[in-house]
């Protein structure tokens, strides 16, 4: 449990922002009960939750026959995804193979062994320190672009932001027209074909009653083609030195000495690209909502950025100098997991929290869900990063999976904070961010967790703001 926030006296309301409603009774128990389940998570993977789900840290169920188990307990979580007898559902790579091929985020068993052996010297924390300039002239970028504006959808700049970034980070390119075609392919899919369907819940595998992924396909195809293309481009005019990601990947070695195949690099950059940008652009997303809703906490985080510009970081020591920033980040990412929901397969008899699990049992694991329980969390539906603020590791957080856990964590976490610290900084520094409308913004997952719209902001050049 995190250190209270309600001892102060006086404190004040804090901001509980909008989520799916949690239903008063689960709709499991029959077969149209369970066809409910399908629809509600095709639409919405967090949507199907009920009051129970909140207050259990075990939940067993069955789903079109098969025995599954949700599993809330922070522990249990952590010693399934820590486990090699749990393994990811082929099926539930479904809707993200077609963007990323058979690179990290999907490999299994010994090539995945070998994929992330190969890619940690890139994700080390010196080579993300040799990146920071690119995020510099991505902030730089956004706030160029939106000099001047008044009303904003800044879902979309920060979705551009955040491939700029990736771009310059991966490719030294800029998000020019290249890459405004790859972020309107993202965007056409995160939108649509990632979410999953009722073919992908009574599927068997990857591969099977395929017959409805047309869309997936053809948009994947183009996705791919482009990174292809980008690849082509450096290996026609190499660089003369290490400059960027792709110049890492390129000089990894296996074991044995060899280099990646060109479909290894194409697979290895585009799930960098698919991963990098979306994610990030989501989670600057929902820290800008709820900086606009909490304007008290939005202050207090310029006045920390004002007092160390962020012009001024050449180091991810320098990062230091905003610890608010960094507890605003972790507590969005508490209310708004990257990824809302995780599944794992048991490959042999196993017990968790006094259920008995068989072969075959699907364990659930949902951030959203344990994030939000309220036996882990004081008032878990609340935005109060100050609950952060205490914690030098709050990765060693157990209640705390935003990013997963595991030999399987996100090998880009650190990555995708310091691209968010640097982008956010540069557009706090310079404009006070509200909301044009009251209508709630709805979170809604299916890959990574969107908006149900984007709404409009309004930017206020701090020039021009209240005292």
């Amino acid at each position: 449990m995190d250190v209270s926030i309600l001892d102060a006296p006086n404190p004040p309301a804090p901001l509980i922002p909008p989520a799916p409603k949690v239903h008063p009774r689960p709709f499991g128990g029959s077969l149209l009960g369970e066809l409910r389940i399908a629809r509600e998570m095709s639409r919405n993977l967090v949507g199907a939750y009920c009051e129970a789900d909140f207050e259990d840290l075990f939940t067993p169920y069955t789903f079109l026959g098969q025995p599954g188990l949700v599993v809330s307990d922070p522990a249990s979580a952590r010693r399934v995804l820590t486990s090699p007898h749990y393994v990811r559902p082929i099926k539930a790579s479904r809707p993200l193979r077609p963007l990323v091929g058979e690179g990290l985020l999907l490999a299994e068993g010994a090539t995945w062994k070998r994929q992330r052996k190969s890619l940690a010297p890139v994700f080390t924390p010196a080579a993300i320190g040799g990146l920071l300039p690119h995020f510099q002239n991505a902030g730089a970028g956004l706030a160029e672009a939106l000099d001047g504006r008044s009303r904003v959808n800044l879902a979309e700049a920060f979705h551009q932001a955040a491939l700029d970034a990736v771009l310059r980070a991966l490719f030294s390119r800029r998000a020019d027209a290249e890459g405004a075609v790859l972020a309107k392919l993202a965007r056409r899919y995160m939108e649509g074909p990632a979410h999953f369907n009722l073919m992908d819940y009574v599927s068997k595998g990857a591969d099977d009653l395929t017959f409805l992924d047309g869309e997936r396909r053809r948009i994947g195809g183009l996705w791919l083609a482009a990174v292809d293309a980008l690849i082509a481009a450096r290996r026609a005019a190499p660089h003369p030195e290490v400059r960027d990601l792709l110049d890492r990947l390129l000089a990894t070695r296996d074991e044995d000495d060899a280099p990646p195949s060109d479909r290894e690099i194409r697979d290895q950059c585009g799930s960098m690209l698919a991963a990098g940008f979306e994610t990030t652009s989501r989670l600057l997303f929902w820290t800008a909502l709820l900086l606009a809703q909490d304007p008290a906490t939005q202050n207090r985080l310029r006045a920390e950025v004002q007092a160390f510009p962020p012009e001024g970081v050449a180091s991810l020591d320098d990062l230091k100098a905003w610890p608010l920033m960094r507890s605003v980040l972790f507590e969005t990412l508490r209310l708004y997991p990257s990824v809302p929901l995780i599944a794992r397969t048991a490959l042999e008899a196993d017990e968790i929290g006094g259920f008995a699990v068989v072969p075959g049992c699907m364990v659930t694991i949902s951030p959203w869900l344990i994030h939000r329980h309220r036996k882990l969390w004081d008032a878990p539906t609340a935005f109060h990063p100050e609950r952060f603020l205490d914690q030098p590791h709050p990765w060693g957080v157990e209640a705390f999976l935003p990013f997963g856990a595991g030999p399987r964590v996100c090998i880009g976490a650190g990555f995708a904070l310091a691209e968010a610290q640097i982008i956010l900084a540069n557009l706090l520094a310079r404009v006070e961010i509200g909301l044009a409308s009251e209508r709630p913004v709805i979170p809604v997952a299916s890959i990574t967790l969107g908006p149900d719209h984007e709404p409009d902001f309004i930017l206020t050049p701090i020039v021009q703001a209240r005292p």
